[in-house]
């Protein structure tokens, strides 16, 4: 596939699929599926990838894609040295006629390369089990990687070199997790909904302020929010209230990450809250409307239609957005719900909880991940020093983090 300067750019196109179920696939200047990159898409969508993982994908192989066009170069008869240009490319974004001499930042960080790299990596080893030779070609010279374990003397008794890949970003240096303090996740909560005592009700819409309150406490992700049920949730009648996150499928495409399961102590004043929110469903009549409500979702759409359906990704979003304007010089600008994941962390560890149990309680698969992510918690005196963290998290009952 060859594409002229000038021609239309390779597109990311949504698919519905029969079920509702939502993907990606990547459509070439002539508007039709890109065979080779549909079929390694397709290879994802197999194993279980979510659909934002296949859009992942899908976008670097487009960046790919519209490289190869400017280039006049076939995705099967590239070289080592293509790729080499491909990382400069991406960089610049200059094309074979116009080269700039002026200094210029980077189209892309070297974060966001590197994650584009790797999905071309992966397409190519894909093609390269596939039997494709330019594919195993490059494999081979450009994305071998090294082996992660050495035995000891393995330098000594070693005969030859050992193959590396010739072909990388530059390294990005190691930021933080982004997080909020105490503060700014109250006045989260508080414009969503707060307490009058006066009229000893809440004002405002408990359901945002019991979804950011639950990402704050437990850590979750917004995908395992969605994903609750109501008999995922086990409230405290005599002994500590928990929550499951279960692996299910969700009508709008968010899920479990990794689909394992896991229970998540929480404390007495979120389940007040979940207990406030689910009598002011019933209060709304959602018995009337739904069949059973122990397998319905806790977060609902309760201001359009359809009413009581499963809350979109995207309607949390627009409420990110609308939080960022009302909360505007008291909160980051650029705040998401995952940044209240990276909090709970932060809070633990700031609060003297072990790695370990922080770890089980994000779900993470090793606990070389966590400490990959918040090793600079521990160094951080000053961060500490900010709030009192241990006060912060004193009812959280993070102590255990799977029953």
């Amino acid at each position: 596939m060859t594409t002229q300067v000038g021609a239309v750019a390779p597109r990311v196109q949504r698919v519905t699929v029969p079920g509702g179920e939502r993907t990606w696939t990547l459509l070439g200047p002539d508007h039709r599926r890109v065979e080779p990159v549909e079929e390694f898409l397709e290879y994802l969508r197999v194993r279980g990838m979510s659909p934002n993982t296949v859009k992942s994908y899908a976008r670097a192989l487009g960046l790919w894609w519209e490289f190869l066009g400017l280039f006049e170069l076939r995705w099967d008869q590239v070289s080592v040295e293509d790729l080499g240009r491909f990382l400069g490319w991406l960089r610049s974004g200059d094309s074979p006629a116009l080269v700039s001499i002026e200094p210029r930042p980077a189209r892309f960080s070297e974060r966001t390369i590197a994650v584009r790299l790797h999905a071309v990596s992966a397409f190519y080893r894909y093609h390269h089990f596939n039997g494709v030779e330019t594919a195993s070609r490059l494999y081979e010279r450009a994305f071998r990687p090294g082996r992660p374990y050495r035995p000891f003397l393995e330098h000594v008794v070693r005969r030859r070199g050992e193959l590396r890949s010739v072909v990388a970003p530059r390294r990005a240096p190691s930021l933080p997790p982004p997080t909020l303090t105490p503060a700014q996740t109250a006045a989260i909560k508080d414009v969503c909904a707060h307490w009058d005592q006066s009229a000893r009700e809440w004002v405002g819409s408990l359901r945002d302020r019991l979804l950011w309150a639950l990402l704050e406490e437990t850590g979750m992700r917004l995908g395992e929010a969605l994903c609750l049920q109501h008999r995922d949730w086990h409230t405290g009648r005599g002994d500590t209230p928990y929550v499951e996150v279960v692996s299910r499928e969700h009508p709008h495409g968010v899920r479990v990450k990794g689909g394992a399961y896991r229970r998540l102590f929480v404390s007495d004043e979120l389940d007040r809250l979940y207990g406030d929110y689910l009598f002011g469903l019933v209060e709304q009549c959602i018995d009337v409307f739904v069949e059973d409500l122990d397998a319905h979702w806790v977060f609902v759409n309760l201001y359009r239609e359809p009413r009581f359906s499963p809350l979109r990704p995207e309607t949390v979003a627009a409420q990110v957005r609308r939080l960022r304007r009302q909360l505007a010089g008291r909160v980051p600008a650029r705040f998401t719900p995952h940044w209240f994941r990276h909090t709970h962390a932060t809070a633990l560890l700031l609060s003297g909880t072990p790695l370990h149990v922080v770890s089980r309680r994000l779900g993470h698969r090793d606990v070389q991940t966590t400490q990959n992510l918040y090793a600079w918690v521990t160094e951080d005196a000053e961060l500490r020093a900010l709030a009192d963290w241990r006060k912060f998290t004193a009812g959280w009952r993070s102590a255990v983090a799977i029953g």
